[in-house]
């Protein structure tokens, strides 16, 4: 079957379906369990009836879990097939060129958050059903598109999906990278906070989500630094402004999974202040973190050959009445001691008598690269692309394949394409996309095909 011939002629319909996901703006405002209608408000619960309703109108069994999640369903058997998708997206954050919730077609891209991470993927595999649906081809598995809430904020609506729906057997989660990610790093954050009256900061305050790179920090000082920061600014040609007592600097957003691709706000401003104050938040960033993504700072650096280097994000700062917290996320490969790990970690926050906390710990997955599994997608990427020289790959990122025994993340990103996840300016290809639900409805035909 040529899935892509097939899938081109579904392109207005992919272009439509996804401009109405995108313009829904599916940001995580307040996580709020006794809200039995809508657990992770309105809009949320907004994009998931869409979802569930346009498939009913499709022809397939829908499903929707207390609104944490949902899914749709085609196929028989006992064994499950699930494709791993999710509706919430990072708040748009930075300088974007369009609305960010437009979902602006032009130069065959739609323009949005959520482009790439994850609705336009998701609509992706939802076409590659829609294509096997119509195509009449017998399954001997049910495959599932299962829709998570929460993917970027806790990942509760795919944890509360799996306690009352069976786990599926194998999956893939079109979340990530082509050709194919067959390991992710662990993730784990922690805080630490602090109460002082310093004689400089009135407050500071940074980030907004532990998985993203800090692209502005603010500060409020209690004495006039004006000269001495617009020179810091000359000095390091880094943007920033001033209006009274407030004083703002500008780095770049990343994706807390590569935060050497951002520039991290928070050091920049620690940096102009660390010669200032003897403040100790301040002082623990320069001691422990600034303008480290590695972790050597903290003494938990490592490396592994197949899952690479463990990085960290100093992802937020939140400082006022004289208490501060700091916020970072680490993504940490296979091989690094855990424990050992949280105790350096802990012990630097001993340093200057400040409270460490942690976050729950997401361990590392991984799916041996010649699993069946891995070999059937690997097969499919490789038929639609021609390309028989890029490897597969591992990543610090998270994604819903992570909660599943066996599953890995696969696509929709193109090694050829830059990678605009949690940036400002995010957009898919729309080719490619039709690329990719030809590759997910070939691997669906031979994973569960009969």
């Amino acid at each position: 079957m040529d899935w892509l011939k097939i899938a081109k002629t579904y392109e207005e319909e992919f272009i439509e379906k996804t401009r109405i996901l995108l313009q829904i703006p599916t940001v995580l405002e307040k996580f709020e369990p006794n809200n039995l209608e809508a657990p992770f408000g309105i809009l949320i619960r907004k994009a998931l009836d869409y979802m569930l309703t346009m498939a009913e109108i499709d022809g397939f069994t829908t499903k929707d879990v207390y609104h944490y999640a949902g899914h749709i369903e085609m196929g028989e058997g006992k064994e499950v097939l699930g494709i791993l998708g999710h509706l919430d997206v990072v708040p748009a954050g930075g300088k974007w060129d369009v609305p960010p919730f437009s979902a602006t077609v032009k130069d065959g891209k739609i323009i949005a958050r959520g482009a790439m991470d994850d609705k336009g993927p998701t609509i992706a595999a939802y076409i590659a059903m829609r294509m096997i649906k119509d195509q009449k081809i017998t399954l001997n598995k049910k495959v599932r598109l299962i829709l998570g809430c929460d993917e970027e904020s806790g990942m509760r609506g795919i944890n509360t999906y799996l306690e009352h729906e069976q786990m599926p057997d194998i999956g893939f989660a079109p979340d990530a990278d082509f050709p194919l990610i067959y390991g992710e790093k662990g993730i784990f954050s922690f805080d630490v906070e602090g109460i002082e009256n310093d004689d400089l900061i009135e407050s500071m305050s940074a980030g907004e989500r532990y998985n993203i790179v800090p692209d502005m920090c603010q500060v409020v000082l209690k004495r006039n630094m004006e000269l001495e920061f617009k020179s810091y600014l000359l000095q390091h040609n880094y943007q920033g402004e001033t209006v009274g007592n407030t004083y703002t600097i500008y780095g770049k957003n990343a994706h807390a999974a590569w935060p050497h691709l951002g520039v991290n706000a928070i050091f920049l401003m620690s940096n102009f202040l660390k010669n200032h104050t003897q403040s100790a938040l301040i002082q623990y960033i320069n001691k422990y973190l600034l303008f480290d993504h590695l972790g050597a700072k903290l003494g938990i650096n490592h490396f592994d050959e197949e899952m690479k280097e463990l990085t960290i994000n100093t992802a937020l700062i939140q400082y006022k009445n004289n208490s501060f917290k700091i916020g970072c996320n680490i993504r940490y490969p296979k091989g690094i001691h855990f424990q050992t790990m949280t105790n350096l970690i802990e012990k630097s926050a001993k340093y200057f008598n400040l409270k460490y906390l942690a976050h729950e710990n997401s361990p590392f997955h991984y799916v041996s690269p010649k699993d069946p599994l891995i070999i059937t997608l690997y097969n499919a990427y490789q038929k639609y692309t021609n390309d028989f020289e890029t490897p597969m790959l591992t990543i610090g990122g998270g994604t819903y394949a992570r909660r599943l025994k066996k599953a890995v993340a696969f696509g929709p990103n193109f090694p050829k394409n830059e990678d605009l996840a949690h940036q400002p300016n995010e957009y898919l290809i729309i080719e490619d996309m039709l690329i990719a639900a030809a590759i997910y409805a070939e691997s669906i035909e031979k994973l569960a095909g009969v």
